[in-house]
Parts: C-alpha cells; structure tokens; sequence
C-alpha cells in the first residue's frame, strides 16, 4: 500500500472533495482484534490535535480501571476513504497509536511495541524490515440469522479454475476493494482446502505491513458478509483438511539495498541471512507462541497438512519451518511458514525481528539445511540431523515462551505478564473442557 503521510491541510481538502461524514478511529487489542472509535466529522481537528481519549480500562490487555483514560494518536500515513458504508455518508479510516495522559507511548499498545522494536534494529545499522504477508481465509455459508455454519461453498481444490460461484465473486470484491484501498495486490486464488483463499499482496516496511494485515482482515470480513458468507482466520476451523496459515516472506535492508542478498555466497545468501536465520530458529518455540496464538493453532501444526512441524530450513523443501524462495537480488528472502493468521501481527513481527537480530547479535550459525521430507525421516534420523519439533500445544509453546529472554525482551514487560496471563487461563479452559471427541471415543467404552 502506497504510504503517504497526510498533512492537516490535505486532511480538510479530502474530507471536502469526498464529503466525509464520519471518521473511525481503529487500534489493536493485545490479541490482534482490531478496535474502533467513530467520530463525526466535527471532531476533526480534535483528532488532528491528538485530543481524542478513549478508556483504555475496557481493553484487553491494557491498564487497570484506576489508570483508564488513554489518548490515540492518529498515523496519517494510513489515512484512507471507507469503499464502504456511503449510504450513511462517507466514512474516513485511520489507524492509531496508544498513547498514556502524559503524552508518551503506551508500551501496551502492540503497534508502539513493534516501533520500539524496529528502532532497536535501526541502531543495529539497518534500515528497514520488509514483510510478505500470505493470509488465508475460509469462506463459510451463514444460516437464516446470518450465523456462521460449518458449510463451506465450494469443493475446489488449489488453483482450481471453475464456472464462478459467489466464492470467487466474493474473492474478486475483496481484491476490488483491497485496490482502492491503496493496496498492490500481487494474486489470489483458491486454496488446498474446499472454501479456502488466499490473497497475496506486495511486501513493505514491518510496520506498514502489520498495518495492512488488519485492514485486509476487515475488508474480507466485510466484503464477505456481503456475500452470504462468514469470513474466519481461525487456523483449523475443519478437522481433516488443511488448515490456514500466513506465510511471512521477510528480508532486512540497510543503505545499500537488501543485506540477505550476496552473489558469492553460499546459495547467494548473504551471513547477514545466515545469522538472522540462525536467530530465528534458535528463538522458533518460544516465538511460536506469539506466531501461533491459540488453543486452535496446534490443530494446523500437524503432520500432513503442509504446515511445518519441524525446525529447519531449505531452498527446495517445503517441509522445513523456513522456506529459502529461488528469488534472489532484491528478492532474496526467508519464509517462514509456521505463523498463522490468528496473530496479532505487530506482537508476531516483533517477535520474529528480535530472534533474526539476536542472531546477527551473536553470530549464529544455522544447522545444514535439510532438503529431504522431514515428514519420512525416523526419529533417529532427526535427531542426528539435530532437527527439533516446534510445540505441539499452545501450553508447550507458553513454556518455551517463558524461558526466552530475547522474545520477551521483545513484548516488553506489559505484554508479555499480560498475554501469558491471558493464553494460560485461554489454556486452562480448554484442558478443562470435554469435547465430543472424547465423549464419542469413551463413554460407551468405559
């Protein structure tokens, strides 16, 4: 998304020219749910003047009743017209930071976290941190009260080129209107699963991309309810087909353009790429609890559904955690494949910089690569390779969190007491509850 900071002056034409009604005021939770606050267009100037207060006691994740009025300081640079909603008037969006009465940064404002964290990488000597998002969604049919069904519309399959259904209208809206938006959508297409999508589009600076993660999340959502359809980003919403992920296509920069990138090295990867890997997975479980958030998440990350069980890495393997794609020049990059689009994307990007740049820190060295399928090797194998499992429940992943300095030097103390506070009782809940599952499995049987 082209990134223009608005001044004052364009933010009073633009509302003339386009005859804006309504402002919304959006921020994001601890848990990467979106917020809003919406203004008439008469509180223009007190949003301009970062006057606008909202009780930040009613968040999750963000202060106590006693210490509630909080201030949002709009970003101009996401200033963008609604495609939606005009019946009521036009509506102007923009994404805030959380900002405390004195006038400093909330620290339990995700999207100030991952500032800070960025900042820490531009004294490293870098410039910028640039993120591929790959989102997938799954497309579910509403019943008569508009509630979501477990009914998905189509039984296609990857790329599958089929007479138009109202999924694929629904999916050439959503690009429609991720375009006006700004966005430069690079595909889309249907996914492996039946009902499943994914919409690609252009990489960008971290926070940027964090950004436009959440606006693409609600312009799907809304686009879908158009449609008939419930929109979700929940990892495994259906048990045995695949779940959805968000791939993270990553590469960082300094002045001289992209630092993974070096004709003579080995498979042309700089040691900048090589040690920012290293980092990322020596951090991977701990950071896995950040990239994969919920109970849900651990249903994906299973053998056999192309997710990435194993920590690894490949330049012809897609069964590693981390992808090396062939693009080389300003397109050399690391995937990583274990993040999911339940993510709260500002605590994920922060997450994943810290573990690359602890790497860089401490010149690590990543294992061999392993370009066989990890999924056929036997445990002896693996552990000969020194091929480590990523966590197979969000418990075991909170576990691995809890030790890692660098990742929760990464959250910061706000966010990290609070988000493992909020995913061990999220734990707990879940380990206390009886699922059909084992009342089919065990009740007749014992």
């Amino acid at each position: 998304m082209a990134k223009h900071v608005y001044t004052n002056d364009e933010v009073r034409e633009l509302i003339k020219k386009e005859d804006v009604r309504f402002l919304r005021l959006m921020f994001t939770d601890l848990f990467g749910t979106m917020k809003s606050v919406d203004l008439p267009i008469s509180q223009l100037d007190k949003l301009l003047a970062n006057k606008v207060m909202f009780d930040g006691s009613s968040i999750d994740g963000f202060v106590r009743i006693e210490e509630s009025d909080m201030y949002l300081y709009p970003d101009m640079g996401t200033w963008l017209i609604s495609p939606w909603g005009a019946e009521h008037g036009k509506v102007a969006q923009v994404i805030c930071s959380v900002h405390l009465t004195n006038g400093e940064p909330f620290m339990g404002d995700p999207r100030n976290n991952l500032k800070r964290v960025l900042s820490e990488m531009k004294d490293a000597g870098f410039t910028a941190f640039n993120i591929g998002p790959e989102p997938e969604f799954f497309l579910f049919e509403t019943d008569e009260n508009g509630e979501p069904t477990l009914k998905v519309n189509d039984e296609e399959n990857y790329f599958d080129l089929e007479a138009a259904d109202k999924g694929e209208d629904c999916r050439r809206d959503i690009v429609l209107a991720l375009e006006k938006l700004g966005f430069d959508v690079e595909a889309a297409h249907h996914e492996v699963a039946p009902g499943q999508h994914e919409v690609d589009f252009k990489y960008s600076d971290a926070l940027e991309a964090a950004d436009n993660i959440q606006i693409f999340k609600l312009v799907v959502k809304t686009i879908a309810k158009k449609y008939g359809f419930h929109a979700t980003f929940m990892p495994k919403p259906l048990s045995g087909i695949n779940g959805s992920g968000m791939h993270m296509n990553m590469s960082v920069f300094d002045q001289d353009g992209n630092t993974f990138y070096d004709e003579n090295g080995k498979l042309q990867l700089s040691e900048t790429a090589y040690k920012f890997l290293a980092g990322v997975m020596k951090h991977a479980r701990a950071v896995t609890a950040i990239c994969d958030p919920t109970v849900n998440s651990y249903k994906r990350l299973v053998p056999g559904y192309e997710a990435p069980v194993y920590v690894a890495w490949s330049a012809h393997n897609r069964s590693p955690m981390v992808r090396v794609p062939s693009d080389r020049g300003m397109g050399t990059r690391l995937e990583l494949r274990s993040v999911d689009p339940s993510a709260n994307p500002y605590l994920a990007i922060a997450a994943i910089l810290a573990a690359g740049l602890d790497g860089l820190k401490n010149d690590l060295k990543p294992a061999d690569s392993v370009d066989e399928n990890i999924y056929t090797m036997t445990e002896e194998e693996r552990v000969s390779r020194e091929i480590l499992t990523l966590p197979d429940t969000l418990h075991n992943a909170l576990k691995s969190l809890a030790t890692d300095e660098v990742v929760k030097a990464a959250l910061g103390d706000h966010l990290f007491y609070n988000f493992m506070e909020a995913k061990t009782m999220e734990y707990d809940a879940y380990r206390q509850s009886v699922s059909r599952w084992e009342q089919d499995r065990y009740m007749s049987t014992y």
